[in-house]
């Protein structure tokens, strides 16, 4: 069973920029270390490198992709606004995790996270796929995408058509000559209502219709990404920077705008067989219902840890676990966001060094 100082679960953004914090402080990747190093590993359930990156649908290009931020210490390298962003990305995430040696081993699923024995190190017991590992920490960076949400409603079952989450759309010219309903009020029901619309017919439901924003101050930025972490601290499920802030008016929307497909409609009360029952009574057609509804936080190997509210979240401040101090969770609630990813990957490297530090001074 290998023992790490340092687990890290995830090598996404916030996975990849806690492994290169925690090198750049001295840590070693257990397979290369000497008996008197510290160290970590990188676990990754993907098969290759990637992230989420490499499982987006093919038409998002690197002129769409929202708010991208390089990892530490490595640029994204030049690429033509037309390029697919789930070629362009992948590549970038290989080729840093080779340039910093950082020994990701995939594809290992996470399958539970256990306490140690008494209070004292090691901390953890982690099983996974691929044998059982221990860690004094563990930095969790699993994100989202390999648990998309979609609501109840009622027929859902009776539904003839196609019913699919953002998570599982490739391209829009697969919907020619059908009529796509798309749920959701965000930034990727808004990319692919502007992009599906241009191959057939839409029609856009939200539980909110979206607040558009020409811009967003730093102050405001700073009090929206305050008020997701309040909520993370009181342990209620992570909520986006966007449902706070209100959504920007991003080209793809403006596009929309002047062709006349953005208009936001109540959401339906149930499904019917052939299409969606509305509030009105009165009754839309469709053959596709594309749920772009969002995704929970993937953190279920941490049930047996106990640390999930009667509210259904974590409390987490600042990337830590407020009920368990060995434990970082990252890429959760205000640091969702690429660069948010990259600080809270620092911060917690950071944090775990100085108490390693202190625990031998």
């Amino acid at each position: 069973m290998p023992h790490v100082d340092v687990l890290v679960i995830g090598a996404g953004q916030a996975g990849l920029s806690a492994a290169y914090h925690l090198q750049h402080r001295g840590l070693v990747p257990e397979g290369r270390a000497d008996v008197t190093d510290r160290t970590f590993a990188v676990l990754d359930g993907n098969e290759t490198p990637g992230g989420a990156w490499q499982h987006r649908w093919e038409s998002l290009t690197m002129s769409t992709v929202n708010n991208i931020y390089e990892l530490p210490g490595f640029p994204v390298p030049p690429a033509p606004p037309e390029a697919r962003s789930n070629a362009v990305l992948p590549a970038y995430f290989a080729a840093y995790e080779r340039r910093f040696d950082l020994d990701v081993q995939r594809p290992v699923q996470v399958l539970a996270v256990h306490r140690g024995v008494g209070g004292s190190p090691p901390h953890f017991t982690v099983a996974t796929s691929n044998g059982d590992w221990t860690a004094d920490f563990i930095i969790n960076a699993t994100g989202t995408w390999s648990r998309p949400y979609v609501p109840f409603y009622p027929g859902a079952q009776d539904f003839t058509g196609e019913q699919l989450h953002v998570r599982d759309y490739v391209a829009a010219d697969a919907f020619i000559g059908k009529r796509v309903v798309i749920v959701g009020g965000g930034i990727s029901a808004t990319q692919l209502l502007e992009e599906i619309s241009r191959y057939t017919d839409t029609f856009w439901v939200t539980r909110t219709a979206p607040e558009w924003v020409p811009h967003f101050t730093q102050q405001e930025i700073i009090e929206s990404l305050e008020a997701v972490e309040a909520r993370t601290k009181a342990g209620l499920p992570p909520q986006s920077v966007a449902s706070v802030t209100g959504m920007f008016a991003a080209p793809w929307v403006k596009r929309a705008a002047a062709r006349g497909v953005l208009n936001a409609h109540p959401m339906f009360e149930r499904i019917e067989a052939n299409g969606v029952r509305m509030p009105d009574g009165s009754f839309e057609p469709a053959d596709v219902i594309l749920w772009a509804t969002g995704f929970h936080a993937e953190i279920r190997h941490l049930h047996p840890l106990r640390l999930r509210t009667s509210a259904g979240g974590i409390r987490v401040s600042r990337g830590r676990s407020l009920d368990e101090p060995h434990l970082f969770v990252i890429g959760y609630g205000a640091s969702q966001s690429t660069v948010g990813a990259n600080r809270a990957g620092r911060d917690a490297a950071k944090a775990i060094l100085a108490e390693l530090s202190s625990s031998t001074s």
